[in-house]
């Protein structure tokens, strides 16, 4: 019996004793003692770097609101910038609740490898933050929107979120997407572009097609949904506005098939669409709306096809599709031997969905 109570008190002192080990808190700072940067704003100037990081805080005035403060440095490489502000920082500073990078487009003209490589290097930054063009100076923006973020200090990350601001014409691309291009033969970015709005906080500019980092061309924004639908990506909620009617699409799907024909890519593909009707001018058939609507995205796409051509940018993925079909040295030379000549027969095919209360002929 008392063999059995020692063996029962060694017992309870081990657990109390692992318990002590196993806590792992002792290193842990107080939520109050961190700053969680939000936005990194970054531009290039000759041979520096300036980085801007916006910082929300609690409101001294209003308990329920945010407001931000941001803070810079300038320096020679992305890490002693970031390094210096943390150091003369009141808090531990914690990169790793970024949202945003927002890159100045001058900087992403001339070239955004180095800042790329040095954001996957490091472990403070997660390579899921998303990746954005200022289509205007980094300080110019960071003040325009200052005055409508006095109760919300998140509002640039709400744009680009899908249960928030987020709309089907705006590019998705985050730092990791940004680094696989830089390294793929076949596969390049399309990133999106702001700019501070007049009537509104924040204004899409399309996106910008980056080729091996480097900006080299632009789409708008009804160019744009037609790259995220290649891209896989949802564009439920986007409006057509046609001659005889206006629709909104309400599903999309993509089928693609590809060959090679005499060393030629051939590309056919099928993009479904659902859309529910939202207007009509005059009494057009549905025949007639879909015919339209197909006419009027088709010519758009080729129009993006033709910006890949001339800028040697495959944004849409499409030599991922070629590459059981090519040998490594043919991959390599994608973009410039083989994306120039793509044939390509691309469809639409249109499916009203709901006429609500709209009667219509056949």
């Amino acid at each position: 019996m008392r063999k059995r109570l020692l063996a029962r008190v060694s017992l309870l002192l081990l657990i109390v004793a692992a318990m002590g080990i196993l806590s792992g808190c002792w290193d842990n700072k107080d939520i109050n003692h961190r700053s969680l940067p939000v936005v990194m704003g970054i531009s290039k100037s000759e041979d520096l770097y300036k980085i801007l990081l916006q910082i929300p805080e609690p409101s001294q005035t209003n308990n329920s609101g945010t407001e931000f403060r941001f803070v810079g440095a300038t320096g020679s490489t992305i890490n002693e910038i970031v390094d210096r502000i943390g150091a003369n920082m009141e808090t531990q500073m914690d990169l790793l609740h970024l949202k945003v990078i927002l890159i100045e487009k001058a900087y992403a003209e001339e070239g955004i490898n180095d800042a790329v490589s040095a954001f996957m290097r490091t472990n403070v930054i997660s390579p899921r933050t998303m990746a954005v063009i200022c289509d205007e100076p980094i300080e110019h923006f960071f003040s325009k929107i200052k005055r409508y973020s006095r109760n919300n200090g998140t509002i640039l990350e709400d744009f680009f979120q899908f249960d928030a601001g987020w709309s089907p014409q705006v590019a998705q691309s985050r730092i990791w997407e940004l680094f696989r291009s830089v390294h793929s033969f076949t596969h390049d970015e399309a990133i999106p572009i702001i700019k501070s709005g007049s009537g509104t906080v924040i204004e899409t500019m399309g996106s910008a097609i980056i080729r091996n980092g480097k900006m080299v061309g632009r789409l708008s924004a009804n160019e744009t949904l037609l790259a995220n639908i290649f891209n896989g990506l949802n564009v439920k909620g986007k409006i057509e506005v046609m001659n005889s009617a206006t629709v909104q699409i309400v599903g999309n799907r993509i089928h693609n098939k590809s060959s090679m024909e005499n060393g030629i890519p051939v590309l056919k593909s099928t993009v479904h669409l659902k859309v529910k009707l939202l207007e009509m001018k005059g009494n057009p058939t549905k025949e007639q709306i879909k015919e339209q609507l197909q006419a009027i995205l088709e010519q758009r796409l080729q129009n993006v096809l033709n910006k890949m051509k001339a800028d040697q940018a495959d944004i849409l993925g499409l030599g991922q599709l070629y590459r059981n079909k090519l040998k490594r040295d043919q991959l390599e030379a994608w973009r410039s031997q083989y994306l120039p000549h793509l044939k390509s027969d691309i469809r639409f095919k249109v499916s009203i969905e709901s006429e609500g209360e709209l009667k219509m002929g056949a």
